[in-house]
């Protein structure tokens, strides 16, 4: 048990991938909090609700929310996804922007559901809540921006054959918007997800990468080293500056070296051995 908990623990947080974090986090967070505590935790404390009173009491949630699945199958073809698209993700563009773009997809999509319901509740009272959960929000956000980084790069797929991945992501999009089951807070927030994946890629061919102060956290910390800001030369002990080496050889050179004293005969002396 030790050892498979070790081997855990280094594809989670050791090995250069972050894949296996993403998925291992989603997966502790579904065994863990939602199949024991589904209605209670799960609805109150982690998923998103975008009502100002809820949001406030509970101002985590735009982050756990994306860490969140409906049930069974959604967590298995959502951990799939992330799987696929990762790995094609990080082998052009790395493992920290993986991470960078999962969190950035899943935070702005909660922005613009909580932003379209506030507006929705504005202008129609009635309108009511459901909490969401935003696995599949993150997901797309990388999935886009894997088509949109290569929209022809080939998968081979067991009875298919070779496809196209925009034709992938094609299917995608429609059975996650199938999977949301009518529900308008995770459609609005999946489209938020999806769209920052595009403009994300856009922005990153023309040279501006938004996630670079986001992957420098995952940087390793240089060791510390302490620098001294004396510059200044130290002197060996009894060895003379530099002045009193010059009026010692120009008294020599005026009256002889018989001429010094014993104390400068000892300088001398000190300057040669150095």
């Amino acid at each position: 048990m030790s050892t498979l908990w070790q081997d855990i623990q280094y594809k989670m947080l050791k090995s250069r991938s972050s894949i296996n974090l993403l998925i291992g986090i989603n997966i502790v967070v579904f065994l863990l909090v939602i199949i024991p505590f589904t209605g209670v935790y799960t609805n109150q404390y982690l998923q998103l609700f975008a009502a100002w009173p809820q949001l406030v009491k509970h101002i985590w949630t735009p982050i756990t929310y994306m860490f969140m699945n409906d049930g069974l199958l959604p967590v298995i073809f959502n951990m799939l996804w992330l799987y696929w698209m990762g790995r094609i993700f990080e082998e052009y563009l790395n493992h920290k922007r993986l991470v960078a773009l999962y969190l950035f997809s899943g935070l702005v999509g909660a922005l613009l559901y909580i932003a379209t319901y506030n507006a929705l509740v504005a202008m129609h009272a009635e309108f009511i809540e459901m909490g969401i959960t935003g696995a599949s929000v993150s997901i797309m956000g990388v999935m886009v921006a894997t088509v949109t980084l290569l929209p022809d790069y080939e998968l081979s797929l067991i009875i298919i054959g070779r496809v196209k991945l925009k034709w992938v992501c094609v299917i995608y999009v429609v059975l996650a918007l199938v999977n949301a089951r009518g529900s308008l807070g995770t459609e609005i927030a999946q489209i938020g997800g999806g769209l920052i994946g595009f403009i994300y890629i856009k922005q990153l061919q023309r040279g501006n990468d938004w996630l670079s102060g986001v992957t420098r956290m995952f940087d390793p910390k240089p060791a510390m080293r302490v620098v001294s800001t004396n510059y200044a030369p130290k002197k060996a002990a009894g060895v003379p500056q530099q002045e009193e080496v010059d009026r010692i050889l120009d008294k020599i050179s005026a009256s002889g070296y018989d001429s010094l004293s014993k104390q400068e005969k000892e300088s001398l002396d000190s300057l040669s051995k150095h």
